[in-house]
């Protein structure tokens, strides 16, 4: 991949250092990452007093890119619900330091172009103070540099490609949450923990950025962890998909060990009904490290024992929530007003809400009480550490968020009416996570078998 151009350190982030504290929490280094520095273009938009004096705004206007048409609304809508509710809830406690919160909301559904001009919509028309972008990878991909260029505050709320920080450094975007790599990688080790002697293994993920990098990830690491696996067949059918009858009859032939998909949202419902109804989850046991979203849509047609993620620690159920009333809060809550469970992208959105709140208040803290402008707000993001719904979240120098994953196989219960997780694995964020500095795929490599002895202890489904 091509080395990122070098980046200069934009004027409002050299005077937010030379007037932060000394006490400030956030490096130099992580300020140095900001910007493109492009004149005037970077400044389309924004209001006069961003790169001097801010002033404390009537309101904080809040961008949120996610999925309301096509079949990843199903992932998106459910977000939007819980920004919804966690916007009022924030507001009716005061807002942001006296400052509510009003969100606008965009649908990433028609596409990168569409959501690139939506993007600058919000920057340029709209006036938004900050934005949370977006469930797509490739979204992500596109407006990180964007945050940069127009200097606006952006959080990377729910996209799980690895690139953006690996392959890039940026000051205003900043990820509160993980990537594809512990993600993946949470998955195939509890893989080898508990199906250690599979020998093949076949791929069905969506034809996209996710798709093709979550493979490369997984494949990379079992390389080194597991040498030898046979891969019976690598299926990438477009994002989108409603008929896999193909790739389904193709692994019914092929009868592979193992069958792994971080295939997501509708696509993911389609293929699992599909392949329940053709019977392929008696031939091979799936790893579905998104399948914790799908659950209650698909029902107990997904079988027991099938091994799923939930792209974090996110389950209404968890084994060991740090705040175990503030989950039943949320959860009770959520299932009152929208008639459901809340899935993971409701977690995602939380957890931005959560970052955003705590960032202004950092940043206004550093500041003495006065509001803070975009290159003090952004900085404010390096090491910050907020609350999850389940625990807690640090964002690195890098921009990018450590978060613990939870794995578990599925299992059948009386107590509801789709299957839940029994043998819960919970992965500490730093032990998956690529270091700093380092790409996913070149760290993989260096994984040794014997980092299985070092897992946490399952938990079962009580």
């Amino acid at each position: 991949m091509t080395k990122p151009p070098a980046r200069t350190e934009p004027a409002e982030v050299s005077a937010a250092l030379a007037t932060a504290p000394a006490t400030t929490p956030f490096s130099r280094r992580g300020v140095l990452l900001g910007g493109l520095g492009i004149g005037g273009l970077a400044l389309a938009g924004r209001p006069a007093h961003a790169q001097g004096a801010a002033q404390k705004p009537a309101e904080i206007k809040l961008g949120i890119a996610t999925y309301l048409s096509g079949p990843a609304s199903v992932f998106g809508v459910p977000a939007r619900q819980a920004a919804d509710m966690l916007i009022e809830e924030l507001n009716a406690a005061g807002g942001i330091a006296g400052v509510k919160v009003r969100p606008i909301y965009v649908d990433e559904g028609p596409g990168v172009d569409h959501f690139v001009g939506e993007y600058r919509r919000l920057v340029q028309s709209e006036g938004v103070q900050m934005i949370f972008a977006g469930i797509s990878s490739a979204d992500c991909l596109a407006c990180a540099p964007l945050a940069d260029e127009l200097k606006r505050p952006t959080l990377l709320w729910d996209c799980g490609t690895q690139r953006v920080f690996e392959d890039g450094t940026y000051g205003y975007a900043h990820r509160p949450q993980a990537n594809a790599t512990p993600e993946v990688l949470a998955a195939l080790l509890y893989l080898l923990k508990v199906k250690p002697d599979f020998r093949s293994l076949a791929v069905v993920n969506q034809d996209y950025a996710w798709g093709r990098d979550s493979w490369e990830i997984w494949r990379t690491a079992m390389n080194a962890l597991k040498p030898g696996v046979r891969v019976s067949a690598e299926l990438f059918p477009r994002f989108g998909a409603t008929d896999f009858s193909s790739e389904i009859t193709r692994l019914l032939a092929l009868r592979p060990d193992v069958i792994f998909s971080t295939t997501w949202g509708g696509d993911l419902d389609t293929f699992i009904r599909q392949a329940a109804d053709r019977r392929l989850f008696e031939r091979s046991t799936f790893v579905l490290p998104l399948a914790e979203s799908s659950l209650e849509r698909v029902g107990k047609a997904l079988p027991a024992g099938h091994i799923i993620g939930a792209r974090g620690d996110h389950w209404f159920l968890h084994p060991s929530p740090k705040d175990a009333d503030k989950l039943k809060s949320f959860t009770e809550n959520y299932r009152k007003r929208f008639d459901s469970y809340p899935i993971y992208s409701t977690h995602h959105m939380a957890q931005a809400i959560n970052a955003m709140k705590a960032g202004y208040e950092k940043a206004i803290a550093a500041k003495g009480g006065q509001w803070p402008t975009d290159a003090e707000l952004t900085a404010a993001f390096r090491g910050l550490t907020f609350p999850s719904l389940t625990g807690q979240v640090t964002i690195r120098e890098d921009g990018q968020g450590l978060e613990d994953q939870l794995i578990g196989t599925t299992l059948h219960s009386d107590r509801y009416p789709f299957p839940v997780m029994t043998d819960m694995v919970v992965f500490p964020a730093a032990s998956v996570t690529t270091p700093v500095g380092q790409k996913s795929t070149e760290w993989l490599k260096t994984l040794k078998p014997d980092m299985l002895e070092k897992l946490p202890q399952p938990v079962a489904f009580r």
